[in-house]
C-alpha cells in the first residue's frame, strides 16, 4: 500500500470514528439524559396529552434512534464520496 493510500485510509478511518462517536454521544444524551436524568423536568410539559418525560422515554427516543440511522447513512455516503471509496 502506498503512503498516499495509507494516509487517506487513516483520514477516512478517523472521520468514520469521529462520526460514530458523535452519534453515540447523541444516543447517550437522548437515552440517559432525556429518558432518566431530565425526566422529572420534562414531565412538566405535555405532548399529545402525555407527560413529555414519559413520552420521550417511551416513544421519542425511538424516533431519535431511527433518525440517527438515517443521519449515519447520509454522512457515510458523503464521506465515502469525499474519500472516493463509494460503491456507485
Amino acid at each position: 500500500m502506498s503512503e498516499h493510500n495509507s494516509a487517506g485510509a487513516e483520514a477516512y478511518w478517523k472521520a468514520n470514528v469521529r462520526l460514530v462517536l458523535g452519534l453515540l454521544a447523541v444516543w447517550f444524551a437522548v437515552s440517559y439524559g432525556a429518558g432518566i436524568l431530565l425526566v422529572d423536568w420534562l414531565n412538566e410539559f405535555r405532548l399529545f396529552g402525555f407527560k413529555l418525560g414519559f413520552w420521550f422515554a417511551q416513544q421519542g427516543s425511538i424516533y431519535v434512534f431511527v433518525a440517527l440511522i438515517f443521519v449515519y447513512v447520509w454522512r457515510m455516503n458523503k464521506l465515502d464520496r469525499e474519500f472516493d471509496v463509494h460503491e456507485d
